[in-house]
């Protein structure tokens, strides 16, 4: 299974719109589209909702989505030509219980993409896309930690005139103007310095640009006989822990 992954620094700046956008340039591949939430403290994986059930209890829930014309962000990778929608939800620390149950539904997928920066501490994917917006100053701790990993950054909210005839270097400075002024260790910025980045506009999350970068990786995956979609020891992490002491709930 070939997998690409679609991450941000913050909730609400894209990344679902960046997914439906790429499932819509490659239909032919026949995307299985994941979106996985993670909830803390206090909130039920079963459904999304504040409760006072056990760790133990609804530790995780996976569910299929049909309806293309529902406004979910499953909903939308339907509308999008996704062939199979899938919604993860489990409790903070529960990720790894959860993998298990999420790895047998995409069964014999070639073609997988996947909402989520936590996953990439069990997956080694082809392509990691990550999304920025300068205006927003929260910056998640897997974010962080997975910012190296990025094979390129796509900038929401540079402006039209960068967004459309920028050089990569305009746009870098650009978006260091705006990068969260308390977050600037030096070792981010030479990331961002020394990888594509593509501005877009908070309308269409999507560039000339980005679909000829992704082209040439998506080219390279089919020009190899495979491409291991988990290190085969985080394999064996995960299902040595099994899930039979746990409910695998389906929530609604």
């Amino acid at each position: 299974m070939k997998v690409v992954v679609i991450g941000g620094h913050t909730r609400n700046i894209g990344k679902t719109s960046v997914m439906c956008a790429l499932i819509r340039e490659f239909p032919w591949l026949g995307w299985t589209a994941v979106k996985i939430t993670q909830y803390g403290h206090g909130i039920c994986s079963r459904d999304g909702q504040p409760c006072g059930c056990a760790p133990t209890e609804h530790p995780f829930a996976l569910t299929e989505e049909t309806n293309a014309q529902g406004r979910t962000d499953t909903c939308r990778f339907v509308a999008a030509g996704a062939r199979q929608s899938l919604w993860l939800r489990a409790r903070q620390g529960q990720l790894a219980t959860a993998l298990p149950l999420l790895f047998r539904r995409l069964g014999d997928a070639e073609w997988a993409i996947i909402e989520s920066n936590s996953i990439l501490e069990f997956i080694e994917p082809l392509l990691y896309l990550v999304v920025l917006d300068g205006s927003r100053r929260d910056f998640k701790a897997s974010a962080q930690k997975s910012l190296a990993r990025a094979d390129a950054f796509i900038s929401v909210n540079m402006g039209a005139s960068t967004a459309t005839r920028g050089s990569h270097h305009e746009a870098v400075a650009a978006f260091e103007g705006s990068i969260w002024p308390e977050f600037k260790p030096v070792r981010q910025l030479q990331t961002l310095r020394s990888k594509p980045l593509f501005p877009v506009s908070a309308t269409q999350y999507w560039s000339a640009g980005i679909a000829r970068f992704v082209r040439s990786k998506l080219d390279e995956a089919i020009a190899r006989s495979s491409h291991p979609a988990v290190r085969p020891a985080e394999v064996a992490r995960v299902a040595g822990r099994g899930t039979s002491d746990r409910k695998e709930t389906r929530g609604a």
